[in-house]
């Protein structure tokens, strides 16, 4: 029986008093008296800017075939209309420095034509589910008009969460699915998109969601918690329903788990917000995203990631105010930083760039644990002015490696970090 899991009371959250330091190369960051250093190495994987389309939504994932450990990187085109894309694409190579394949279509996740509406599905984030040994993609259904728009006026139900399963064992993927949420207007529109979700460790999954009564919005979120048995995504009930009614509400957010605790981050049209939960249910009342001296991120309209490791947790985001102004939505450059998780703020001291802006937007990125030792940002260049290329963008495809100096506790099960 599906049930819904009432809000409750959190308690008070503690402030975290601690001086870091930033270095050009790495970033010491204090844990229980050990630093944390990491190194960013930023590899260019792809160029494309013929006119025709451009590369978008790369997301890493750690795979564990037959033949050994492999890395697969989802990614769709962009057809040059407001978000409108392709089937999806996926790059491998062997462990995490072998050589990239080229992108290659996937037969079984392209479109499909329904009358004279285009379902696609778009948004997605791969991850290694250990207990089945097959990788998941999650995205959501979206339906276009034959001229690429949205459309927002179809029949309910028809922008659902939707999801992909890879064997590796007989290397191939599944159709889409549809998760199927309880009945009512409630869940019409219902979408896991452009989040990070993860794996308990009784291998049942969390999926953020934003939902609503049509296509159209405000939307609220919560988080799902699914059963996953190698074939078949399940809901089995649902947490706390967030709210905020401004603008399109809330979107797009990512849940991790870090020190027994779970965190959400969530995008809104004028900042960022986060919430902390104990059990990845129930959850605190939203707050901004600040830095620690109390200013706002000035995070705003586009996504936050995070990337958790066991002795520290960061956040990858873009911000105003770092004479990014000619970006729009100031959706570049990428910053990492650590984040107090007593206080839920952004240590400014702990910022640096994580991927350089070349006058192009890079809002629309992916952050995952590979193995102990790194996770990596992907992201592509959205170049959709000259202005850009004269900056020097080229419709590149980026993978930014976090070289952890220790390792990370919470990667062992390869592409997701899992709740301990």
């Amino acid at each position: 029986m599906a049930s819904y899991v009432k809000p409750s009371a959190v308690r008070p959250l503690r402030a975290l008093v601690a001086i870091l330091c930033l270095s050009l190369t790495t970033a010491a960051l204090r844990a229980e008296g050990d630093a944390l250093e990491f190194e960013v190495q930023v590899e260019t994987v792809l160029e494309h800017d013929g006119g025709d389309f451009l590369w978008y939504h790369p997301r890493a994932a750690s795979v564990e075939g037959k033949h050994g450990r492999e890395v697969f990187i989802t990614l769709q085109k962009h057809l040059k209309v407001s978000d409108y894309y392709s089937g999806l694409y996926v790059m491998r190579r062997p462990m995490a420095d072998g050589p990239w394949s080229e992108p290659v279509a996937i037969p079984e996740l392209d479109w499909r034509q329904e009358n004279d509406v285009t379902i696609s599905v778009a948004d997605v984030t791969p991850g290694w589910h250990a207990a089945t040994r097959r990788l998941l993609a999650i995205g959501c259904q979206v339906p276009y008009s034959p001229t690429g728009e949205q459309i927002v006026d179809g029949p309910p139900r028809q922008h659902q969460t939707a999801y992909a399963v890879y064997n590796p064992d007989s290397d191939s993927w599944s159709a889409w699915q549809i998760l199927e949420m309880p009945d009512g207007q409630k869940f019409n529109f219902s979408r896991n998109a452009c989040s990070q979700w993860l794996t308990k460790s009784d291998n049942t999954l969390l999926v953020p969601l934003y939902f609503g009564r049509d296509a159209r919005g405000p939307w609220s979120v919560t988080v799902a918690q699914c059963s996953f048995d190698g074939q078949k995504l399940k809901y089995l009930r649902h947490g706390d329903e967030l709210d905020l009614n401004i603008d399109r509400g809330l979107v797009e957010p990512s849940i991790v788990a870090n020190d027994n605790r779970y965190f959400l981050t969530l995008r809104n049209d004028k900042r960022g917000y986060v919430s902390v939960s104990d059990d990845g249910l129930r959850w605190s009342p939203i707050q901004p995203w600040t830095f620690d001296e109390g200013q706002e991120l000035g995070s705003y309209n586009t996504q936050q990631h995070w990337l958790a490791h066991s002795d520290g947790l960061f956040l990858v985001y873009t911000r105003r105010g770092a004479m990014n102004d000619h970006i729009f939505r100031h959706r570049a450059p990428l910053f990492i930083a650590q984040v107090d998780t007593k206080g839920l703020r952004v240590l400014r001291a702990t910022e640096r760039v994580l991927i350089p802006e070349r006058g192009s937007e890079l809002g629309n990125f992916g952050a995952a644990a590979i193995d102990p030792s790194q996770s990596w940002v992907t992201v592509s260049e959205g170049v959709w002015t000259d202005d850009a290329r004269r900056r020097g963008a080229k419709g590149a495809t980026f993978v930014a490696r976090v070289i952890w100096s220790k390792p990370n506790r919470l990667a062992t099960s390869l592409a997701m970090p899992q709740d301990k």
